[in-house]
Order: C-alpha cells, then structure tokens, then sequence
C-alpha cells in the first residue's frame, strides 16, 4: 500500500508542477501579447500622425513657403516678366521658309 502512495503523490506532485509551469506561461504569454498590442496603438498612433504630417506638408500655402524660402523663388509679376519678341522672318526662316518669308514681307 505504500508503494501505491508514493506513486500517488509523486503523480499528485508532478501534476501540481505542470499546473504552476502552465499558469506561468500562460501569465507569460499574456504579458507578451498585452505588451505587442501596446506597441501596435502605439504605431498606429504614429502612422495616423505621420499621415497627417504629410497631409501639412503638401499643402499648396506649404509648397509655396518652401519655395520662397528654400528655392529663393518668387510669384511671376508684369514688373519683373521679360516679353520676347523674335522677327517674324527668323522663325519662319529656322522652319525653312527661306526666301519666300522673306520677300511676302513689305
């Protein structure tokens, strides 16, 4: 009879242990997996951020600062627009009219 009850509680003991290294990986587990969703709000977070970011970033009022700014750029106006006016007779001579352009004209 006792040799039965060792075999008992040896299987009594080792079932116990089983049970405390589950529930230690199961807390674990659930620590890693809490930790991960952290992590994805977190990113998500960041990525809606980002977004928005880039959203600022490509205004029109955002891209015309950068230009002044950075590329020392200015809005077109009469005062500084150079108006070119080639001959009539260059032009058509460069596109092969020759003599004939030339001798229509008064």
């Amino acid at each position: 009879m006792s040799r039965l009850n060792l075999v008992l509680l040896l299987a009594v003991l080792l079932s116990g242990l089983y049970l405390v290294r589950s529930a230690y990986d199961a807390r674990r587990l659930f620590t890693e997996l809490d930790r991960a969703q952290t992590e994805g709000r977190r990113l998500d977070a960041d990525h809606q951020r980002l977004l928005a970011e880039r959203h600022a970033q490509a205004t029109n009022l955002r891209v015309e600062q950068v230009a002044r700014e950075r590329l020392r750029m200015r809005a077109i106006t009469p005062a500084i627009s150079v108006e070119l006016n080639a001959p009539q007779a260059a032009a058509s001579a460069a596109a092969g009219g020759g003599a004939a352009a030339q001798g229509a004209r008064p």
